[in-house]
C-alpha cells in the first residue's frame, strides 16, 4: 500500500498536499504523451505521488515505466508547480493540493503498454489536436507554459 493511501486511511477524504513527479515525454514529431486515466476519466500528462524515501528522479522514472511503459535515461526539471490551481477533487471525494515537478523525459525508449490499470490509453497529441477532456492540473500546466511548451527553439524541447 502506498503513502497516500496510509494518509487516506487515517484522514480521509480531506484536503493533502501530494507531492510527485508529472513527466512530459515528446516524441519526434514534436508531439507531446497524454494518458487516458481510468480515475478521472480525462487526459492527463503521466506522474504520480512520491512515496516515502524516493527522489524525484526516481518518482519520474517509476511512474513513467508504470503508467507508460517507457524508460527515459534521464529527467529534466522544466518547472515546479503548485497553489491553487493545482488543487483537485478525485470522483471518490479525496481532495489534493499538489505540488507537481514537472519533469522532460530525455532519450525514451520502449514500447507502450498499459499495464498499471490507471491508463485506459495512451496517445501523442499535437498542439493544434489536443484531447477535448484534459484534466484540470494537466491544462493549467499547459496553461502555465503556454507557447514555450511548443516551441523546439526553446531550452527544454
Amino acid at each position: 500500500m502506498g503513502y497516500i493511501s496510509e494518509i487516506r486511511k487515517l484522514i480521509g477524504s480531506r484536503p493533502i498536499i501530494s507531492v510527485g513527479a508529472t513527466i512530459l515525454v515528446v516524441n519526434e514529431k514534436s508531439e507531446i504523451l497524454f494518458q487516458h486515466r481510468s480515475d478521472t476519466l480525462d487526459w492527463g500528462l503521466p506522474g504520480g505521488s512520491m512515496e516515502l524515501g524516493e527522489t524525484l528522479g526516481e518518482v519520474a522514472s517509476r511512474e513513467l515505466k508504470e503508467e507508460t511503459g517507457l524508460l527515459a535515461s534521464e529527467f529534466e526539471l522544466i518547472e515546479v508547480f503548485s497553489g491553487p490551481r493545482f488543487y483537485f477533487r478525485y470522483p471518490n471525494g479525496d481532495e489534493t493540493y499538489s505540488v507537481i515537478n514537472l519533469f522532460r523525459a530525455i532519450d525514451v525508449s520502449g514500447k507502450l503498454e498499459m499495464n498499471d490499470g490507471e491508463s485506459m490509453n495512451l496517445k501523442y497529441f499535437s498542439k493544434d489536436n489536443l484531447p477535448v477532456n484534459i484534466e484540470k492540473r494537466a491544462k493549467a500546466l499547459l496553461e502555465s507554459l503556454g507557447d514555450k511548451l511548443w516551441d523546439l527553439g526553446s531550452s527544454f524541447l
